[in-house]
């Protein structure tokens, strides 16, 4: 196997939760070398729940193949370490409160002044300037405040999306950009400062519901597992009670729809079914029509006439089926309480599947590293 594309360059993250994190463990599952600056209690996502070997599962998946040291960057000791260490370092990632980092003596723009080939990348919960600047931004907090929750959810009350969706955007954004910033030095010599905010991210991922409130004055309604702008697309139940999502993208998958799985052609030029448009006004008399057929066929009738048609849907799965599901893939990475299965990388590479590297423990790698950065060194 060939050696990993950003083998070679160090990371230092002075991170915690789950935004920051994500954007690390990435680049260290590319090679990098990350660092991550821990408080002496670590950091407080280790302690979200102890559900695999006693560990945290949010923290296991967003911290493999990194060096834990704890630091406290209030004294000045730990504060000249942390700027030895950055001496050598390519990518700065930090998620502190807004300020915290700078009042430290690590403001990304000094930084960056004092080391050109820097890149700093400051993730907030709404931004380094604005009204909101210095609230704190959790997850839901920020589901809520950016209006996903009103367009999540059944009819009768807002959802909360079940994954930290705000956090993960903000880590993939950020992952992103730090590899445009280091493609870019590669050709300039210099780093980039980065700011990305959690507020940021999910309004990107709102676009779509802000477009149609923007300029058709209807912000797309709460339908549970309907989609608010095609139809049929949803949940639907065979006569023996499986549950099946189906989804019609085009005119054609229509045609097939009410000819192969309904077995009524001539439903598909219906004056309330024969656009998409019409389709989601007439949603009420649409599904009855796909209801009555739907009571008639077992489970492997309605797969067999799907199938006929070359209709896409999914089964609505539990967890417990996704644990077991023919399709996914694992991954195994050490812990400090023993070997856990985690989700393998959702890439692929002609070169070859990395491993994972292990998940520290708290401090595991404070006296190596302060060897390593120490005055004398």
């Amino acid at each position: 196997m060939s050696s990993k594309p950003l083998q070679g360059l160090l990371v230092v993250a002075l991170e915690q939760a789950v935004a920051a994190p994500y954007c690390s463990s990435r680049l260290a599952d590319a090679g990098a070398r990350v660092i991550k600056i821990e408080r002496e209690e670590g950091d407080f996502a280790r302690d979200y729940d102890h559900v695999a070997l006693g560990e945290s599962a949010y923290f296991i998946w967003l911290n493999r193949g990194k060096e834990s040291l704890t630091l406290n960057i209030k004294q000045q000791s730990d504060q000249a370490l942390l700027g030895r260490i950055l001496k050598d370092a390519d990518v700065f990632i930090q998620n502190l409160a807004p300020g915290a980092a700078a009042r430290a003596g690590f403001d990304s723009n000094s930084l960056r002044a004092d080391h050109p080939r820097l890149i700093t990348v400051d993730i907030s919960g709404y931004g380094e300037k604005g009204p909101y600047r210095d609230m704190k931004a959790y997850d839901l907090l920020l589901q809520a405040e950016s209006g996903l929750a009103s367009i999540t959810g059944s009819a009768a009350e807002p959802g909360r999306v079940g994954v930290s969706v705000c956090d993960i955007a903000c880590g993939m954004n950020a992952h992103s950009a730090v590899l445009q910033a280091l493609l870019e030095r590669a050709q300039t010599g210099r780093g980039t400062g980065i700011q990305v905010s959690l507020f940021d991210c999910i309004a990107d991922w709102m676009t779509v519901p802000l477009l149609h409130h923007d300029y058709a004055h209807s912000a797309p309604q709460r339908l549970g597992l309907n989609h608010p702008s095609i139809a049929p697309y949803g949940v639907y139940r065979s006569q023996d009670g499986a549950e099946l999502v189906l989804s019609i993208q085009n005119h054609r998958e229509w045609l097939n729809f009410c000819e192969f799985v309904l077995q009524k052609p001539d439903l598909a030029g219906h004056a309330l079914f024969a656009s998409n448009v019409l389709r989601c006004e007439n949603r009420v008399a649409l599904d009855k029509e796909i209801e009555d057929v739907f009571a008639q066929l077992s489970r492997e009738e309605l797969l067999d006439r799907l199938n006929q048609g070359r209709i896409a849907y999914g089964g609505l799965n539990s967890v417990a089926q996704l644990s077991t599901h023919s399709q996914l893939r694992r991954a195994v990475v050490d812990t400090p309480s023993g070997s856990v299965a985690l989700v393998a990388s959702p890439v692929i590479s002609s070169n070859g599947t990395p491993k994972f590297g292990p998940v520290p423990a708290i401090g595991q790698h404070n006296t190596a590293i302060r060897e390593e950065f120490s005055d004398d060194a």
